[in-house]
């Protein structure tokens, strides 16, 4: 596998956006908006977890600096050398103790195969969810984003998402604030097409493309 990202885009997203047009006022008026931007999947699983991990509650910039750091450690960027690597080392790079500890676990659980990569093209969202949140450092939120910015599952709703609620805040409530069953409401109306419609929400409140 090369190091180069392979950049791949999802093959429903003109008929999805057709589709939350003629469904939603809001998004009729957002869409036309971002031209042709949309969602793109790079990387493989592992890589794009263990960037989500190393990433938690620090800035974009420093999880950027960390990474790059981390990075440049193992041999490649797969689980089996991961697991070679020295805890010090580790350190070294930026990565808290906790950090270390989730890295290992991602990669244990990737390289037992207690992680089941080749079957998730036919399993659910919730049962990826529900293999995902059994490694340490990995929460309903993190697995959310990668079945929308790695799978490209078009139908993912992220309620604990800050940014999905004040967008829907914004754009459907004028800025009042939004509980889970309001957002919920708002949403039925993106079905099956919620991963995109979330993208457009997010994308009113920050122009700039979110990547994983």
């Amino acid at each position: 596998m090369s190091d180069q990202p392979v950049l791949a885009t999802p093959d429903y997203w003109e008929e999805a956006c057709r589709h939350l047009s003629r469904k939603d006022r809001v998004l009729k008026r957002l869409i036309p908006q971002f031209g042709d931007a949309c969602l793109q999947s790079r990387g493989d699983a592992f890589t794009t977890l263990a960037r989500s991990i190393v990433g938690q509650q620090i800035s974009v910039k420093a999880a950027q600096t960390v990474w790059d750091r981390f990075a440049k450690l193992p041999r490649r960027m797969n689980p089996a050398s991961v697991l070679k690597l020295k805890v010090d080392d580790m350190q070294a790079a930026g990565l808290s103790a906790r950090k270390i500890e989730y890295l290992v676990d991602l990669a244990l659980h990737f390289d037992s195969g207690a992680i089941h990569v080749d079957a998730w093209k036919t399993m659910g969202d919730e049962e990826i969810i529900a293999e995902l949140i059994g490694i340490r450092g990995i929460g309903r939120w993190t697995a959310e984003m990668f079945l929308i910015f790695h799978l490209m599952r078009p139908n993912v709703l992220p309620l604990d998402d800050i940014g999905l609620i004040n967008g829907i805040s914004r754009n459907y409530f004028s800025g009042e604030a939004v509980s889970r069953s309001d957002a919920r409401e708002v949403a039925a109306a993106w079905e099956p097409y919620r991963s995109v419609a979330t993208w457009y929400i997010w994308r009113s409140l920050d122009p700039l493309p979110v990547e994983y």
